[in-house]
């Protein structure tokens, strides 16, 4: 069962209601995970790509991000964000959607994925009007801050295909090669990378990682660097079967 969770993005009026103290509750116990995250937890990284119906009606769509987004109110979610794709590079694949979200360790992910809410989301607001879906898990090589990048934020997510020929060997050397990315590159607020544990879902798809920029216009400087872009995909081109680039801005509100 795929994972989607999502952050409210409007709180309830005063007096606060039992739903609004939980989520002040939730963000203070967040931002204290993030004090201390050199000592608290290794993140899991979980990005849910999804591919809308060309005819789906725009309320349908919206209420799929608004019912995704809700669900940040589990317990077991650090974060979760869910929009449109600013932009895809991809040869087969053309998603028009995406949720990413963190969570502290594999237990919490699959509490999340088989939360009732989350089930019922994705049967009644996610499958009826989605064609396709995929999804990728690793686990954090390092601890990102903060967990929960602000509305604005923009991101770069790469999904990488190995060759079936490819050693633990090579593949822990395009990760190393990916972690030199951050830097060579200015203006990447944070970055994670890592090998998936869910191959099941992730449509062959081995290797992940997210850089995460303030905003568009530092993502395009970084793009505009093609010197040393391109000094990386030379590094790992002869590995690689299929690569996958998706371009995404968190919302600064619901649809």
């Amino acid at each position: 069962m795929l994972c989607l969770k999502a952050r409210p993005l409007f709180s309830s009026p005063f007096p606060l209601s039992f739903s609004s103290f939980n989520h002040l509750k939730k963000s203070f116990t967040l931002s204290t995970r993030t004090s201390k995250s050199s000592t608290v937890m290794s993140i899991i990284e979980h990005v849910v790509l999804f591919k809308v119906k060309g005819d789906t009606e725009q309320e349908k769509v919206n209420a799929m991000l608004n019912n995704l987004n809700g669900l940040v109110s589990l317990d077991p979610v650090l974060h979760l964000t869910a929009g449109p794709v600013r932009r895809i590079k991809s040869p087969i694949l053309n998603f028009t959607h995406m949720l990413h979200s963190r969570y502290k360790s594999k237990e919490d992910l699959n509490t999340y994925s088989a939360h009732p809410e989350h089930q019922r989301v994705v049967k009644e607001n996610v499958i009826p009007i989605c064609d396709d879906i995929m999804a990728v898990d690793w686990v954090a090589d390092n601890d990102p801050t903060p967990l929960s990048p602000p509305p604005g934020s923009a991101f770069k997510v790469t999904f990488l295909k190995l060759k079936e020929s490819v050693s633990n060997e090579v593949q822990g050397g395009i990760l190393g090669e990916i972690k030199e990315v951050k830097e060579g590159i200015s203006g990447i607020q944070q970055m994670t990378c890592g090998e998936n544990f869910s191959p099941a879902r992730a449509k062959g798809f081995s290797l992940a990682s997210v850089a995460v920029f303030g905003g568009v216009g530092e993502m395009e400087a970084a793009v505009g660097n093609e010197e040393y872009v391109n000094l990386q995909k030379q590094k790992v081109r002869d590995n690689v079967d299929g690569v996958i680039v998706v371009d995404y801005v968190v919302p600064a509100s619901s649809p």
